[in-house]
């Protein structure tokens, strides 16, 4: 067991040369974060002015599309995807965008790389829910796909999930399990399964999913990534096949915070319900409620402990917080499933599924169908009494909220692995939802975001507030984000031409030092000029050098546009410590001049002058 969770980089793309250091601010050895003592800023929607811009993201559409076919290769992953576009054709696709953003065309998300549930339609390509049987090819786009590419997005596929979006666990499919990104013998979170591993694997920056019962976030906890499960209806759900279509939520997993505000800038707009008028909010710091930690019940290893350390970052940030009773939001969870609700499952598939059956099954996952099946007996008086208890139930939960901004919790309860899914299918699964199957019954906002790893994995919280409060649980969010370094030698240093990608980035310079003598420094021929660092061991010198520190999801957002020869891995300091830094690819080296004698590229530049 951990005691101290350690906080790593998980939203960064995983094929850095290397493990990156990542801390939490908190520590001597980490960056002091300014606290958030001062009124904080109220809003009611999404910004759009969050994330790097168009032209921050300098890798055109084409060779995004490329690098992401060829990743795939790479990862060999075939249980993401169910339908995947020929890569002629969105190769296609990207050089038309390539095309019009270079005629000035505003496309907010240009070339970022899309893939989309397989409950959710995208035109041309079957949406089977998870059911080969079930599959239809949609003529058009559902609302939440069309206007992420109106956009500028570029989608690439529709990914795998738990049959009928039925499950917390991506195993229940005949397409095959999902995966976990990091883990491959735990499971991957469902039941936006592909989606969110596409999304941690570096394949897609964004992944449309949906949340019934905790879908857009138990993945996103899983793999280490962020999950934007809006407030219902704020997004249209028009063109997804429904599990509970009273309480289905469109979802979006991005590796960064500001990349998945970004999207659902434009997803909810105009938004799919009408706007609410939140009351005022009474002056003071971020509220949040805490619950004790024996009412959050049975965790996995070195849960309990990562789950207080992101209670201390909050409190270290600024925010009050307050002790809050639990009961009612588990006792609404424990009711998606085992009271009446259910039912609701059976009105979106269930005809479709009875029939199956009596065809003889095939495609069907037996769990998922007894579920949908077992839902058809429950008895019309039952729904009304459900209702009448869950209204009682939201009362005492929102007294308990009182006047806080957000409910804080795990994501979930634990990490299982798929054998203890196989083993347990649905006391498994029930575990997974304790903290996440009341949110859309209490028809509340939430956010899930990585708070650190436990063991080597992911671990993750979830901010949860009442309706069309989602841009204020992303601000509280953002105070939980881990912090990185980064050490630079040319373009990226102050003053020069690729400086202003860090501050974009939200980066702040700590120091000027140098590498350790074990470096050598070739100026290559690229625009703008920049220098190639390689490490040589004997024979090598030092080299100036900067170190920056920025959030590590920014991080991801360098690794992800970074273009050949570039590579991001591990440089050595003076000091003897070690921190992620640009370096360049050996074969690009053959012919640059070798201009380590300088010092640095910046005394190679003067001496040029």
């Amino acid at each position: 067991m951990t005691a101290e969770p350690d906080v790593t980089d998980e939203t960064a793309e995983p094929d850095v040369t290397d493990e990156i250091d990542v801390t939490d601010g908190a520590g001597p050895a980490g960056p002091t974060k300014p606290t958030a003592r001062a009124e904080p800023k109220e809003q009611t929607e999404p910004t759009e002015q969050t994330g790097p811009t168009n032209k921050e993201h300098h890798m055109s559409a084409l060779a995004r599309v490329q690098s992401a076919y060829a990743r795939m290769e790479a990862v060999d992953r075939p249980e993401i995807w169910i339908g995947l576009r020929p890569r002629a054709e969105v190769e296609e696709e990207a050089e038309a965008l390539d095309s019009r953003v270079a005629a000035g065309e505003p496309l907010p998300l240009a070339g970022r790389l899309l893939a989309v549930k397989g409950n959710i339609d995208v035109a041309g390509l079957p949406t089977t829910a998870g059911c080969p049987a079930y599959a239809y090819l949609p003529e058009e786009d559902a609302p939440a796909v069309a206007r992420l590419r109106a956009a500028g997005a570029l989608v690439l596929g529709t990914t795998n999930l738990d049959q009928f979006a039925t499950g917390l666990v991506g195993t229940r499919s005949p397409y095959g399990a999902v995966r976990n990104a990091l883990d491959p013998e735990r499971v991957s979170g469902g039941s936006s399964s592909g989606s969110a591993v596409a999304v941690a694997l570096g394949l897609v920056d964004l992944a449309l999913g949906t949340d019934t019962a905790g879908s857009g976030r138990v993945p996103a906890a899983f793999n280490g990534i962020v999950g934007l499960k809006p407030t219902r209806g704020l997004v249209p759900a028009t063109g997804v096949v429904p599990a509970c279509a009273s309480l289905d939520c469109v979802t979006v997993f991005a590796r960064t915070l500001p990349e998945a505000e970004r999207a659902l800038a434009h997803l909810g707009r105009p938004s799919g319900r009408p706007l609410s008028v939140l009351p005022q909010r009474a002056p003071g710091p971020w509220r949040v409620a805490v619950p004790p930690t024996a009412q959050l019940g049975e965790l996995d290893a070195g849960w309990a402990e990562a789950y207080e350390a992101a209670v201390a970052r909050l409190v270290a940030a600024g925010a009050e917080v307050r002790t809050i009773d639990l009961t009612p939001f588990t006792e609404a969870a424990a009711m998606l499933y085992e009271g009446a609700f259910v039912a609701e499952r059976y009105t979106a598939v269930g005809s479709f599924v009875d029939k199956l059956i009596a065809e003889g099954g095939a495609g069907l996952d037996p769990v998922v169908a007894g579920i949908i099946t077992r839902a058809r007996e429950v008895p019309a008086h039952r729904l009304f009494a459900d209702q009448d208890r869950l209204a009682a139930l939201r009362l005492r939960a929102d007294a308990g909220l009182g006047d806080a901004d957000a409910l804080l919790l795990p994501t979930a309860p634990g990490h299982p692995t798929s054998a203890e899914v196989a083993a347990d299918p649905l006391g498994a699964n029930a575990r997974l939802g304790r903290f996440t199957n009341s949110t859309n019954l209490f028809d509340q906002a939430a956010v899930a975001v990585p708070a650190g790893t436990v063991d080597g994995l992911p671990f993750g919280v979830m901010l949860i507030g009442p309706a069309f409060t989602d841009e204020r649980l992303a601000r509280i969010a953002a105070l939980l984000r881990p912090w990185t370094r980064v050490a630079v030698v040319g373009a990226h240093l102050s003053g020069q031409p690729l400086n202003p990608q860090l501050l974009a980035l939200g980066a702040e310079w700590e120091r000027t030092t140098a590498t350790a003598a074990a470096y050598r420094l070739h100026a290559l021929a690229t625009t703008p000029p920049k220098p190639g660092l390689v490490r040589t061991g004997a024979g090598g010198a030092s080299v100036e050098a900067e170190v920056w520190r920025l959030p590590a999801e920014g991080l991801g957002l360098l690794l992800a546009d970074l273009p050949r020869p570039m590579t991001l891995g591990r440089v050595e300091l003076a000091d003897g410590t070690q921190v992620p830094g640009f370096l360049c690819e050996p074969a690009a080296l053959e012919g640059a001049e070798d201009i380590t004698a300088y010092g640095g590229w910046r005394a190679y530049l003067r001496s040029r002058d």
